[in-house]
């Protein structure tokens, strides 16, 4: 069955609520200036960050079965509302210097407008690329992991120019208008889509669906799904904590400038993104295992060193590839299956 909707402007859609929401990974740059302005402590301003990916964890996990009742477009604006009234929320906390709206407003608002906005393009771009299913989640968290690039200057600006609160206003705004327009755009193809003058593999599309169609209750009685949750954990526990402190961790062990380490955050936001899409794709010849083995050996590796690695240009090297194998791995791989 063929649709009107062009599959590669769902595509752009998906993206561009992604490329809103993943404007947390850029969360290193308030680091500093809050702690400057404000007073609150690194551990204090780092917490936020936390809260933020516990709710987007927690959201995605159960807001599930919300996204496939409602469909993508109810869901993406359910997502940001939640996203643009937590950014708003966090700036008020940070200009009333009241620590615990900031955790209510970006942590909590922020994290299930996350968790929802992360999910509905992920799935919706899955049933419209039966054909590249990895090239699909790729495409669809690309944005969230570009999204560092892309902010992280901004933000850096709009503190020097307008202040910390006027920033969280201002992209609250920004973030607002994208995420609606993008999500007035989504919706799921017609049942028995498939795209035109591609030939699907009927043995590879029946697996697939097989392993898709488990129910939550089926799929926490089999080996695969605690294996994969199990590594997942590992994965994004080890590269939220980088997240989190790398503008300041390139400022204290490789001896970068404010600027240079913001510029880093942005660059790691190319290689976050990147490694999504084109590991994703790649995964879809060669299989995800091999990539899993591979990615588990550089990680290891690279925290290994990290801490001990002073010369500002390995560093930083270390953490692109770092950060690539964690972008590719955070679902742009998992959504695919085997």
């Amino acid at each position: 069955m063929q649709t009107k909707k062009n599959r590669w402007l769902i595509a752009l859609a998906g993206v561009g609520i992604h490329i809103s929401i993943g404007s947390v990974y850029a969360w290193s740059v308030f680091t500093t200036p809050l702690q400057e302005s404000v007073g609150w402590t690194l551990s204090q301003v780092s917490i936020t960050f936390s809260i933020a990916i516990l709710f987007l964890g927690l959201s995605a996990a159960f807001m599930g079965h919300f996204v496939e009742a409602k469909g993508p477009r109810k869901s993406g604006l359910v997502s940001t509302v939640f996203f643009a009234a937590g950014m708003i929320t966090a700036g008020f906390g940070i200009q009333l210097e009241m620590l615990w709206l900031l955790y209510a407003g970006y942590g909590v608002l922020g994290g299930i407008g996350l968790g929802i906005g992360y999910i509905t393009p992920v799935s919706t771009l899955v049933k419209w690329f039966p054909d590249r299913r990895g090239m699909a989640t790729g495409l669809a968290i690309m944005g969230f992991g570009f999204a560092a690039m892309i902010a992280s200057p901004v933000m850096r600006m709009l503190i020097e120019s307008v202040g910390i609160p006027n920033t969280f206003f201002i992209l609250g705004a920004i973030y607002f208008t994208v995420m609606l327009v993008s999500s007035l755009y989504l919706e799921r193809p017609p049942e028995g889509y498939h795209p035109k003058g591609v030939a699907i593999d009927e043995n590879t599309a029946t697996v697939s669906k097989d392993l898709a169609q488990l129910t939550a209750n089926q799929a926490v009685k089999t080996k695969r799904f605690y294996f994969l949750w199990f590594m997942l954990f590992i994965n994004v526990t080890c590269g939220i904590a980088i997240l989190a402190v790398a503008s300041p961790m390139g400022v204290e062990i490789a001896g970068l400038s404010a600027g240079a380490a913001a510029f880093m955050v942005g660059v790691m936001g190319v290689f976050n993104g990147a490694g999504r899409l084109v590991w994703a794709s790649i995964s879809d010849y060669i299989g995800r295992t091999n990539l899993y083995t591979l990615f588990f050996v550089l990680q290891i590796g690279i925290f290994a060193v990290l801490p001990f690695t002073t010369n500002a240009l390995i560093f930083q090297l270390l953490l692109f590839i770092m950060i690539s194998c964690y972008g590719a791995y955070n679902l742009g791989i998992y959504q695919t299956g085997y």
